[in-house]
């Protein structure tokens, strides 16, 4: 069975003739989002390691291949990863094989989702919007009291911050704990390491967050971590760590770089700003066309072909490994129009894959939406003259090649506005 029909005329790109390399290390000029995306439906990687996939491009495959049952996320039907071809040691061995929901496949993805799902419900994450609101005040207070002369790094002291102490306080992190959680979750996510010190940083992570397991056992509060943690929650103790740690780690990455992405993209359009500051478009027009044109998620893997299968023209084998492109499914003309690579937030809406689809929609959709909602206006309100200190000079990107974000955001505040 085919899903999603190939495209005649065969591959006039010719990149399916040799794999386009996914290495952040070293970036191959053909793994532009836009270039995958009209490179074809299904494209050849080669990953760190010299680790060979499939790359999902397109808005329509990526929504079936989400749908489709013969696509599993067990590490078992991986047949490189069976047969040792990809060792152990594989820098992103550890992602792939977390018992959480990530890497579920069918009853046990429903099983491990439940509690979460019971616990992260859109009325707890609505209650939020006064404490996410008060954090972005703090946060601008002290910068609009700084108040320096030269640039200010926008990621560290807003972007960065505000996520990490949401995330934080939802789970019920002690105060003294969270300096070195912020640490790990840095370290996990900063230049690639050698695979020692990545694995080291992962195992001292996962050994943090049992102890705050253990301590919410002991001494429950309201918050996500005891509800995870209250009886029949069906969880075994290894399941309980690696939810915590999907949780924690990529529900404040994730939303970390849709801030960043989302502030440099309006500073980098001044029209658009303009647009937005007026009152003409609001404000969450900017949140969704950032997550469609800037997503915070670059390339998730893995799913594994149970069977062979029929995708888009190219025959997937059974045992091979493939990828979602959410970058180049934000860019596909198909699903957003011609002007799918230009930033517009007058776009008409279209639906996006940035979060996911079907049962694997990310539940933390609505706390992504409630901090940029109300980070981005408290931001710009306070600082009116807010632009890029170096207008030139795109910033660089965090080198990773799971995570879309900004290394830094340099910018001039200006003088401070409104409270």
């Amino acid at each position: 069975m085919d899903i999603d029909g190939a495209e005649p005329g065969g591959d006039p790109s010719g990149v399916y003739g040799s794999r386009v390399r996914l290495d952040p290390a070293a970036r191959d000029p053909r793994s532009r989002p836009d270039l995958l995306c009209a490179a074809g439906p299904v494209v050849p990687v080669l990953l760190p390691g010299g680790v060979t996939a499939w790359l999902v491009t397109r808005h329509q495959a990526g929504k079936a291949v989400l749908a489709d049952s013969r696509f599993v996320k067990d590490i078992g039907a991986w047949r490189a990863w069976r047969s040792g071809e990809v060792p152990r040691s594989w820098p992103l061995a550890p992602l792939l094989t977390v018992a959480n929901m990530t890497t579920a496949t069918a009853g046990d993805h429903t099983r491990l989702r439940a509690p979460l799902a019971r616990a992260f419900t859109a009325r707890r994450v609505a209650r939020l919007r006064p404490r996410v609101e008060e954090l972005a005040g703090e946060l601008l207070d002290r910068l609009a009291a700084d108040r320096p002369a030269g640039p200010v790094e926008l990621r560290d002291r807003f972007a960065h911050p505000l996520p990490i102490a949401v995330i934080c306080e939802l789970f019920g992190v002690p105060d003294d704990h969270r300096p070195r959680l912020r640490s790990l979750c840095q370290a996990l996510f900063s230049t690639p390491a050698g695979p020692a010190e990545a694995l080291a940083t992962h195992r001292e992570l996962r050994a943090a967050l049992a102890g705050l397991l253990r301590a919410k056992h002991d001494r429950p509060g309201d918050d996500l971590t005891s509800a995870l943690v209250a009886p029949g929650h069906g969880l075994s103790g290894t399941e309980l760590v690696d939810t915590l740690l999907l949780m924690i780690v990529a529900g404040h990455e994730t939303t970390v770089n849709l801030l960043v992405n989302a502030v440099y993209a309006l500073l980098a359009h001044p029209g658009q700003l303009a647009l937005v500051r007026s009152g003409e478009v609001p404000w969450s027009a900017v949140v969704e066309e950032t997550l469609r044109w800037d997503p915070p998620v670059a390339n998730f893997p893995f799913r594994y072909a149970l069977c062979d299968v029929d995708l888009a023209g190219r025959t997937i084998r059974a045992g091979d490994a493939v990828m979602l492109s959410y970058t180049a499914f934000g860019r596909d003309p198909r699903q957003h129009g011609p002007g799918a690579d230009c930033f517009d937030i007058t776009r008409p809406p279209t639906r996006h894959l940035t979060f996911g689809h079907g049962i694997h929609h990310c539940l933390g959709a609505p706390l992504a939406r409630l901090e940029a909602a109300v980070a981005l206006p408290a931001l710009f309100g306070r600082f009116p003259g807010l632009a890029l200190a170096d207008p030139g000079q795109p910033p660089p990107r965090r080198p990773s090649m799971v995570f879309n974000g900004l290394r830094d955001l340099p910018v001039v505040l200006g003088p401070p506005g409104g409270s």
